[in-house]
């Protein structure tokens, strides 16, 4: 273990930055951007199946408009609208 982390240690010390390496923070932002609409879209999905519930809509329906089954619908939201 003490010979791995003094390997570990050299490669850190000796490790010289290459323009390769670097990363462009344009992709991450543009993916913590996608990131944050997908949470909003869940959020808005999350509050648009209470209301249809709420109005007596049936899973069934509301699987149809999601593009799935009534059952797979209601397996994965029917405890947050609850």
């Amino acid at each position: 273990i003490v010979a791995h982390a003094e390997s570990l240690a050299a490669r850190f010390e000796n490790y010289e930055p290459q323009v390769e390496d670097e990363r462009d923070p344009a992709v991450l932002l543009a993916l913590r951007a996608a990131v944050l609409k997908r949470s909003d879209a869940e959020l808005a999905m999350i509050s648009a199946i209470k209301e249809a519930r709420a109005a007596g809509m049936s899973w069934s329906a509301i699987g149809s408009m999601v593009g799935t089954s009534g059952e797979a619908v209601r397996q994965r939201y029917a405890d947050k609208v609850a």
